[in-house]
């Protein structure tokens, strides 16, 4: 074999997408456009050529997609994958002679210069493809001949620099023009609900319509229709087990419980049994398998709350004591963060000598509960578990059921939160709860769009969890809870609430916490499920309009609009393949009617700026004439707090 190194000309850097250097696979969806690009360059001033070569999952063929130049020695191509599973891709760039020649040939010609010592070179370059050729020897030596004593040179132009040629030409180069980027890359292929998801959360012990009933799983079915109707995909449990009876915990986190506290279902596990059994209160597993096959019929998924820790009465505690940590006094040690204390929960300890059984033990849990039909899991306070553990465990399980999703439920530093979704979860908590500003909003969502994190760091936007109840929805009332639903369902395709009190707009806090006093963490509610409010209401409407428009089923394509006021921020989504153009405007101030002149961002979203348009809102059905990119708009939060519009050209 010869060694073309010491003549390779191109060089080719900072290809993506890749993740920690090819480490982790970057993330795409089923039928979502993931681009595929690369800095390519030679010395000189010869053409360059790329393509991007792609392997399909369990394939064996590599596909040849020409890259396209983009600007300043760049280049990218889209790639749209239609198989789940993991893809290969590797990119190789070259110098492309051909090409070269017949731009040189064309200027030549065009400048009145003697063209015929070029077409013999032309003709040169072909016939060395023809020697290589088995598919178009033919029609490569036609063209060759054709150009070395051609009757008239603007024939033999117009042939050196068709298209068809030119199609012909780019899959015959030689191997010395060709550099191959040394790595070959990953891309894993979800299933789209992984990238467009509507979640709601509840606790079943609440279920009951009966008031100091604990509910069920059958009360549950009896719910799934208001899930439905309100547009929810998604209906996420707290953990489901028993619960420990030592040390557990009473109303509003009370270190003294009664007897009738029926403690925090994330204290898991008694006499009755562990992280594989029911509460026995809540039903039977016939039940519960009865409930996914319902929730199932109204296009709804259950999520499943695996949390890996312990009740002091858990079973693990006697039969694998090693797999926890033991004080000097005897003592095992229970959760803390400090000043927090969690005094009915023990932490599994993944430092243990014993970690092997540990690890396959934890991930019988989640085998278990997919033979019972569970195909999505909420996984709580993932960052204080074992990355290595969760990228071994996501990894294995995902190998036989590649339609599993997890979602990681982590409010923790940033390169935390990242190297858990590396380790392969499909979805993320985020900090948007805490984001509230005009310049917070668009710098976390840059951040979470428009760099490397689009690759691996899926975001899912909760308002609201049971654990916190944040500033803007204690003083802001209805209005902050409306506009936080709004923003959280439009700037991304997944998010979540805690729900029924987000749509009854309960916002009482713990003192001077951020969370919910009288927390249904540690006490059964009672609600009345058919109360009708105005947030219910625009809940569902903004879920329906979610339903309706592919551009809100990604979080990819936002793009920001500069506004003449910061109490008002737009931007602007739209999917190309469909057509489908929102704009959305939210005023951020909660008390008071704000304007602005706001600007169309269409040249970021790959569209000609649009002269006259017709622009419909969603949400209060009224329609507006606008002009050109800038436009005037006025919010009043009691009314309604935003425009979500969708564009209709003229």
């Amino acid at each position: 074999m010869i060694n073309y190194k010491g003549i390779q000309r191109v060089i080719i850097t900072y290809v993506s997408p890749q993740v920690d250097n090819g480490q982790f696979p970057a993330k795409a969806a089923i039928n979502e456009s993931i681009t595929l690009s690369a800095d390519i360059f030679s010395d000189g001033h010869d053409e360059i050529s790329a393509s991007a070569f792609i392997k399909k999952p369990n394939g064996e063929e590599w596909t040849e997609l020409p890259m396209n130049f983009v600007i300043n020695d760049h280049w990218a191509i889209n790639l749209i994958p239609d198989q789940i599973g993991f893809y290969e891709f590797r990119i190789e760039g070259w110098v492309d002679h051909y090409k070269t020649w017949s731009k040189g040939l064309q200027k030549k010609y065009e400048a009145g210069q003697d063209i015929r010592v070029e077409l013999q070179i032309g003709a040169k370059i072909i016939e060395q493809a023809a020697n290589v050729s088995t598919t178009n020897n033919t029609k490569l030596l036609e063209w060759s001949s054709s150009l070395i004593n051609p009757a008239n040179p603007a024939d033999a132009v117009q042939l050196a620099t068709s298209d068809e040629v030119a199609a012909v030409m780019y899959h015959y180069r030689h191997p010395a023009a060709v550099t191959s980027y040394p790595s070959t890359l990953k891309i894993e292929v979800e299933r789209k609900k992984a990238a467009y998801s509507t979640w709601y959360e509840l606790f079943p012990r609440s279920a009951s319509p009966d008031p100091g009933k604990h509910g069920t799983f059958k009360d549950v079915i009896g719910l799934l229709p208001r899930v439905a109707k309100m547009g929810f995909d998604v209906l996420y449990f707290p953990p489901i087990h028993p619960i420990g009876e030592k040390n557990r915990k009473g109303k509003n986190n009370s270190l003294t419980a009664g007897a009738d506290n029926p403690g925090s279902p994330w204290a898991i596990g008694n006499r009755k049994g562990g992280h594989k059994a029911i509460h026995p209160q809540l039903g039977t597993l016939k039940d519960f398998k009865l409930l996914i096959k319902e929730a199932k019929t109204l296009g709804i998924e259950l999520a499943m709350d695996i949390a890996y820790q312990c009740a002091p009465d858990h079973p693990y505690v006697k039969s694998h004591p090693q797999w926890f940590k033991w004080r000097p006094d005897g003592t095992v040690q229970y959760a803390e963060n400090p000043p927090k204390k969690y005094e009915d929960i023990l932490p599994f300890n993944f430092e243990t000598d014993d970690w092997q059984n540990l690890w396959s033990e934890l991930k019988s849990v989640v085998d278990y509960w997919i033979d019972a039909g569970v195909t999505i899991f909420r996984i709580d306070n993932p960052h204080t578990k074992s990355f290595f553990f969760w990228e071994w465990m996501i990894g294995e399980v995902r190998k036989v059921h590649p339609e599993v999703l997890f979602l990681a439920e982590a409010f923790t530093r940033p390169r935390i939160m990242e190297r858990l979704a590396k380790a392969g979860f499909n979805q993320s908590y985020t900090y948007y709860t805490w984001r509230n500003t005009k310049s917070e909003l668009e710098e976390y969502m840059t951040l979470l769009t428009k760099t490397d994190m689009r690759y691996y760091y899926r975001p899912n936007f909760w308002p609201n969890t049971p654990d916190i109840l944040p500033p803007v929805l204690i003083n802001g009332g209805e209005n902050a809870h409306i506009m936080r639903l709004i923003l959280a369902a439009t700037l991304s395709s997944n998010y979540g609430l805690y729900g029924p009190v987000y749509e009854y707009g309960i916002n009482k806090p713990h003192g001077a916490k951020e969370e919910y006093v009288d927390n249904e963490k540690y006490e059964i509610k009672h609600w009345n499920w058919d109360e009708y409010t105005r947030i219910g209401e625009i809940i569902t409407l903004i879920n329906r309009i979610r339903r309706q428009n592919p551009a809100l089923q990604t979080t990819w394509n936002i793009e920001f609009g500069a506004t003449s006021n910061d109490q008002i921020i737009c931007y602007a989504k739209a999917d190309l393949r469909s057509g489908n153009l929102l704009i959305v405007a939210v005023n951020l101030d909660v008390f008071h009617t704000q304007a602005a002149n706001v600007k169309i961002p269409f040249e970021k979203l790959g569209i000609k700026p649009l002269q006259n348009y017709i622009v419909h809102d969603l949400l209060s059905g009224e329609k507006y004439r606008w002009h050109n990119e800038w436009n005037y708009v006025q919010l009043n939060p009691y009314q309604m707090p935003a425009h979500v519009f969708k564009v209709e050209q003229l």
